[in-house]
């Protein structure tokens, strides 16, 4: 086996890669944003928030937050349908490490 190999296959296994692998893709980390600075929050007011996603794209990284433990999803049985969504404290105690993320981006951009 390769070094590189080797060293991919030891990277898998860390803490590092499933916190990459929960936050990965290109809204997640935005809407644990929205969730942290807003509290509940419903569907539309989400998708508003974020702009230009679509709703199959918002849809399915909210399924992934879910499935993952990051957020909740409070179904209210009525017509028209309400959902809303709220960060777990397993999502807040990575807040911290996001806002982090921002102040050194703003420190470097």
């Amino acid at each position: 086996m390769t070094k590189q190999k080797i060293d991919n296959q030891v990277i898998a296994t860390t803490g590092f890669a499933y916190t990459l692998s929960v936050i990965s893709g290109k809204y997640k980390m935005a809407i644990l944003y929205c969730l942290s600075k807003y509290g509940v929050v419903r569907y539309n007011e989400l998708k508003r928030y974020l702009g230009n996603i679509t709703f199959k794209t918002l849809t399915d990284s909210l399924k992934g937050l879910e499935k993952d433990g990051l957020i909740y999803r409070k179904e209210y049985p009525q017509i028209p349908p309400k959902v809303e969504y709220s960060l777990t404290q397993k999502a807040e105690s990575l807040i911290p490490i996001l806002t982090d993320l921002c102040v050194w981006g703003e420190k470097n951009k």
